[in-house]
């Protein structure tokens, strides 16, 4: 099968032919028709990752997936072959098994029918990043009326936390450059704080002088990119980067910490019925065949895109 893969360690991704999976007992095979892409792909192609987590070769990048179900291994009873579904690869060791491939292995647990009344692009695009949205907003238990800010609102999680948290009723505050903030408002953001507009969180604190209760935080691996004085004494951080960590939150009398996302089959299932229905908006900023794979994925490094990127490999 034609994949997008990491040959041997220490060399570069490539697109190339290798040996299809199979179903092993407790895993779905499925013949992918669209594949998301996450900033987590460019920290597996390089080798970042293999000093800390087992990896084998030829390693397949991609975490999501949307297809149908070609073959499944024994104890598998929630999926059928021919069934339509979407899926996500955990972050579990060893790192082998992609889904930038023709056809990708997942574990059964990771994997839900999809809704007829949605593509097999946009259900690609939900897994990682509209899940650790979920995960993030259950993690700062908001509630109607507080106020909570999302750092990096702009990118694949943010659009997905912004919406999840207003249909709560909850005031969101989204960090965005001026050419989303429009996006942002569509997506339920009652104000858009523009980082590139000097310090971030003395925009917010001139909103809000007392703080805002939480802040989700999806950009910045130095203290200096976290807007985490805007938050009130008391409140909650949770974050995706190693900052803030827990002596800086301890220090600033807060609590919180480093979520990390692994959506399972009853998060995917909710989300993909809610984005069936149109109660979520998934926000597609481009969509490559399997060829344009690498480039897209260097983009997404270099930060050019903004939005979801989805291959579609009936293109």
């Amino acid at each position: 099968m034609l994949a997008v893969h990491v040959p041997g360690s220490g060399q570069a991704a490539i697109l190339g032919e290798i040996s299809p999976p199979s179903a092993s007992a407790g895993e779905v095979v499925i013949r992918v028709r669209a594949a998301g892409l996450n900033p987590f792909d460019n920290h597996i192609a390089p080798g970042a990752l293999e000093q800390l987590i087992p990896h084998l070769f030829p390693l397949v990048l991609g975490r999501d997936v949307a297809g149908v179900v070609e073959a499944v291994g024994d104890d598998v009873t929630d999926v059928s072959v021919g069934d339509e579904v979407l899926g996500h690869v955990p972050f579990a060791a060893p790192f082998e098994a992609g889904t930038l491939a023709d056809f990708a292995a997942l574990p059964a647990d990771q994997v839900t029918v999809k809704p007829e009344g949605l593509s097999f692009v946009d259900a690609a695009a939900l897994p990682l990043a509209a899940g650790a949205a979920r995960i993030l907003v259950d993690a700062i238990d908001a509630r109607p009326g507080q106020v909570v800010l999302v750092n990096g609102a702009s990118g694949s999680v943010g659009r997905f936390a912004v919406q999840l948290l207003a249909r709560q009723g909850v005031t969101v505050v989204a960090t965005a450059s001026p050419a989303s903030t429009d996006r942002m408002r569509e997506l339920g953001a009652t104000e858009v704080v523009d980082y590139t507009h000097g310090s971030t969180s003395a925009q917010v604190l001139a909103l809000f002088p007392e703080g805002v209760d939480a802040l989700i935080n999806l950009h910045g691996w130095t203290l200096e990119e976290v807007p985490v004085e805007a938050v009130r004494l008391g409140g909650i951080a949770r974050t995706v980067t190693q900052i803030p960590d827990d002596a800086t939150l301890a220090a600033r009398g807060l609590t919180g910490g480093q979520v990390m996302a692994s959506p399972g089959k009853q998060i995917l299932n909710s989300l993909a019925e809610q984005a069936a229905s149109g109660a979520v908006q998934v926000d597609i900023a481009r969509t490559v065949p399997l060829s344009g794979a690498l480039e897209a994925l260097g983009d997404i490094e270099a930060g050019r895109l903004h939005g979801k990127v989805v291959v579609d490999l009936t293109l």
